[in-house]
């Protein structure tokens, strides 16, 4: 079968068009929103000293980037069934960089937060078209590797972003981790314009009352659980508290779920989307992994640099053979996943991962060789060539076209989600580990308080290493019931065929062929 963007089959001068160019070209963008996603966490004494800020107000440098990426995404896939994936990235392309332009010349932390919003916006714009032109060009028994190359990208940008960004600020400044953007995006901007087909577009009434409970309850739910720790949980301002405000957000949620299915036109999620056992299922295990990837790098990178004194660079570079690992096994994996059964390929590293992060926790002492942390962090590299492109194949495979975008934003949504929480969890769970086996330190034993600057008092080394030791044992729980959740996924549709009966049937062929494009 052609693995092409066309669904009739070309001319005797006529040569297929291969989709993946069109790939490539989207993976330039997604890997510049994830790398923004970290990047900025190097910056942050930088950006303090050069425009005279307190913590509070920097830490919403990223606050509002990561607020302003995960709120819209269940709309912005959307917009992409009904204005067309092509133009809404190139749309959000445009936002993020010249929001990255933006960032690199203000002059004051609010007018930062500003342009971090608007950055963050462009992101949640590309995010859900990269997956929805992956769904609809690729046929689905060629999926997997696609989604080999997504994963691929998004396991290396993990490591990319701290490397880059202290690098950048070592030699440059920290204004160059924005300005970096700007070229890439550029090219970025070129390249989907060329080789992004102009996919059919789906006619959709929009669910206005949707979009508005959507967003308010997703607003207030991620502010909440993302700046719970800043407020000490407590009030916000005068009669609004964190947890009230949590609580409105699930409650708006709720509201935003009954309406969905009462809704008899068309809704902003169509919740027949999860009546695909392997969807709900896929969402269920990436809001695991999400959790796990954003709470599992602040304790090491703490250990790394207030016990073991390593710089922001040189602690990223431990990172190194998770990144090298799994950027070689993903699009073999992809491959994987197009043959054999999600529960079995995904099984293996959302296994791997837990059992990295506990062996993390029992090797994390002040004398332990370097080498020796190396193993299990390339274990962790086995584990996230594993599971990004069997979880994102199995969630995409049985969508239908005309909700390729719909599906894509909930799935990206729900992976945001989960990084949010675990911002927030590991945060929590840090400082109580902290005042618990640094009882005598100033203010409790907080995480701010103990990390400092630089590195540790010598004496401080042994309980401020079991902190963050017994702190990876929360992203490893949760990422069990991600393991569980996949060991439960049905074979796909394409599986259940016979070969010889596939080879033969053209109606096979017409179900996987891709959606034609409109160039």
């Amino acid at each position: 079968m052609a693995d092409t963007l066309n669904d009739r089959p070309p001319g005797r001068h006529e040569a297929p068009v291969s989709p993946w160019p069109a790939l490539w070209a989207l993976c330039l963008g997604f890997f510049m929103i994830l790398v923004d996603s970290t990047i900025v966490s190097v910056a942050t004494p930088a950006i303090m000293t050069d425009l005279d800020a307190g913590v509070n107000s920097v830490v919403w440098v990223t606050s509002a980037y990561l607020l302003a990426y995960a709120v819209p995404l269940l709309i912005t896939g959307r917009l992409g069934d009904r204005f067309g994936p092509k133009n809404l990235y190139l749309v959000g392309l445009a936002v993020f960089t010249l929001s990255s332009l933006w960032c690199g010349f203000t002059g004051t932390i609010d007018h930062l937060v500003i342009a971090r919003v608007f950055q963050g916006f462009g992101a949640a714009m590309m995010t859900p078209q990269t997956m929805s032109v992956i769904t609809r060009t690729f046929p689905a028994t060629k999926r997997g590797q696609a989604m080999g190359l997504w994963g691929a990208v998004a396991g290396v940008a993990t490591l990319v972003g701290p490397i880059v960004g202290g690098v950048l600020i070592d030699s440059l400044g920290w204004e160059w981790i924005f300005f970096i953007n700007v070229p890439v995006g550029v090219v970025g901007f070129v390249l989907a314009m060329i080789f992004v087909p102009v996919l059919p577009t789906h006619s959709h009434r929009f669910d206005m009352v949707g979009v508005m409970l959507s967003a308010i309850g997703l607003f207030c739910l991620v502010f909440g659980i993302q700046e719970g720790q800043n407020y000490d949980w407590g009030q916000i301002t005068g009669p609004v508290s964190v947890w009230s405000l949590i609580g409105v957000g699930v409650l708006v949620l709720v509201v935003f779920v009954v309406w969905q299915g009462r809704n008899r036109r068309e809704p902003l999620v169509p919740l027949s989307l999860f009546r695909d056992r392997n969807f709900s299922l896929a969402n269920v295990s990436i809001t695991t992994v999400g959790f796990a990837i954003t709470a599992m790098a602040f304790p090491i990178m703490l250990y790394a640099q207030s016990v073991r004194g390593l710089s922001p660079t040189r602690s990223a570079l431990l990172l190194v053979p998770m990144a090298v690992i799994s950027g070689v096994l993903a699009p073999f994996v992809g491959k994987l996943a197009d043959r054999f059964h999600p529960r079995y390929i995904a099984g293996v590293g959302l296994a791997a991962f837990p059992i990295s992060m506990v062996w993390l926790s029992q090797i994390m002492t002040p004398e332990v060789p370097i080498w020796q942390l190396l193993l299990p962090i390339a274990l962790l590299g086995v584990a996230n060539g594993f599971m990004w492109s069997p979880l994102s194949t199995t969630a995409t495979r049985n969508l239908p076209m005309s909700q390729a975008g719909a599906g894509s934003g909930v799935y990206n949504t729900t992976r945001q989600f989960g990084a949010v929480l675990g911002s927030a969890a590991i945060g929590v769970l840090m400082e109580s580990q902290l005042a618990s086996h640094l009882p005598a330190m100033p203010g409790g034993g907080s995480a701010e308080a103990a990390a400092g600057t630089g590195p540790l008092p010598a004496a401080l080394h042994d309980g401020f290493s079991q902190a963050m030791a017994n702190s990876l044992l929360l992203p490893a729980a949760v990422l069990v019931v991600g393991f569980l959740a996949a060991m439960v996924f049905e074979r796909p549709a394409h599986m259940r065929r016979a070969p010889a009966v596939a080879d033969r049937s053209g109606s096979e062929q017409a179900d996987a062929q891709p959606e034609p494009s409109a160039v």
